[in-house]
């Protein structure tokens, strides 16, 4: 009995007219974006060995990765992440580069959401890696790369800068077992500042316990700085707060402080990231549309140690957005043939418009009655017969 036969999975959905070309449309300007930093495209498979993603460090639950079997019994992944992939393409076919590289890609990413979250399990994605390089002109390559991204398509948008060397510093430095400790990340990664706050009440009151509770406030511009500074002891987390507050210094100079919100309450959800890490946000949405940072110890995994940053947008709520303002796909002219001699003449003239600029169609229609109804439903406003 085929009950599926005319539905999709779950958290998937077809793509019609307007939407296509608004994905199109967005495509179009990010990777114009991308190309004029001189980053270049790379496809990876959507099907990866599990192995890829089983490491604890690449950070993804594999709750939410689709496996199947190959042929002989190896566990096959539907890509859930692009980086990874990308780390081991690099790592393979890209060991005799010359470093660093800079790759871009623009494909989907597969994610087992639980049912009725309203998440889709099929994301578009476009995304930058530059691999092979430290420190901050890397990471302000980036970060750029990232805002001219956001601008390309709005002018009010955020860009929230953190570090997750801070966080690791802090909780690797508070007396509490593993439980709690990943208890602590997911309450500061959902924002559930009450549960953080009667946690971190029953542990003893230190140093680190008391930054630990003061991260999500920690929210802001400058000021953030010496707020932090006042608050958090700890060597290895005041070495990163310093980094942070270089390179913001930075942005600040190439006139970014209008956009750049530091956040050092800031997590990511992949356990990867080694330093530098960002959200971006649009006006009107309010989940992240795009996330990056550094993550140098990937590569470990693969015995090839480098530097390496990047970032990831959704390119699904960008083109909702740009649905609703892109310009319409209806011909402006429908090209008939009166006769099956007039048929070449016609396709002619419609390749005659096209190259003129005009939107133009031909009619594959044979009965003008029909042709004639089918322009005005659609609403193209001229039709025009060739071979009266």
């Amino acid at each position: 009995m085929k009950k599926n036969l005319k539905i999709t999975p779950e958290g998937t959905k077809d793509y019609l007219f307007k939407e296509c070309t608004a994905v199109n449309y967005v495509c179009r300007k990010i990777t114009k974006v991308f190309e004029n930093h001189q980053f270049h495209r790379v496809i990876t498979p959507a099907l990866e060995f599990y192995d890829l993603f089983s490491a604890d460090s690449a950070g993804i639950a594999q709750e939410s990765i689709f496996k199947t079997t190959d042929n002989t019994g190896r566990i096959i992944a539907v890509r859930p992440d692009s980086t990874l992939p990308i780390a081991r393409l690099v790592s393979t076919r890209l060991q005799n580069e010359i470093f660093p590289v800079r790759l871009y890609y623009n494909q989907s990413v597969y994610r087992n959401n639980p049912s009725l979250t309203g998440r889709s399990n099929e994301i578009m994605q476009m995304g930058v890696e530059l691999i092979g390089s430290y420190g901050k002109r890397a990471d302000l390559e980036v970060i750029t790369t990232a805002v001219e991204s956001m601008r390309a398509f709005s002018k009010s948008f955020r860009l929230e800068v953190g570090h997750s060397g801070l966080f690791e510093a802090l909780i690797n430095d508070l007396d509490a077992d593993p439980d709690t400790k990943e208890s602590i990340k997911t309450y500061i990664e959902n924002k559930n500042y009450s549960a953080l706050n009667d946690l971190l009440d029953k542990l003893e009151k230190t140093e680190t316990a008391t930054a630990i509770r003061s991260l999500p406030s920690l929210f802001g511009g400058v000021e953030v700085f010496e707020k932090a500074e006042s608050i958090i002891k700890a060597p290895k987390a005041l070495s990163a707060l310093s980094y942070l507050k270089s390179l913001y210094s930075d942005l600040l100079a190439l006139e970014l402080g209008e956009n750049i919100i530091v956040d050092l309450g800031l997590l990511q959800r992949n356990d990867y990231y080694s330093g530098i890490i960002f959200s971006g946000y649009i006006q009107g949405y309010g989940d992240a549309i795009l996330s990056g940072g550094r993550y140098d110890k990937i590569f470990d995994l693969f015995d090839v140690p480098m530097g390496a940053s990047g970032f990831a947008i959704n390119i699904d709520y960008l083109a909702e957005q740009a649905r609703y303002t892109s310009k319409s796909n209806i011909p402006e002219v429908l090209v008939y043939a009166k006769n099956d001699s007039d048929i070449i003449d016609a396709i002619k003239r419609t390749s005659e418009l096209v190259k003129s600029g005009v939107k133009a169609q031909f009619s594959d229609l044979s009965d003008e009655k029909e042709a004639r109804e089918f322009a005005q439903r659609l609403g193209i406003a001229k039709f025009e017969m060739i071979g009266e």
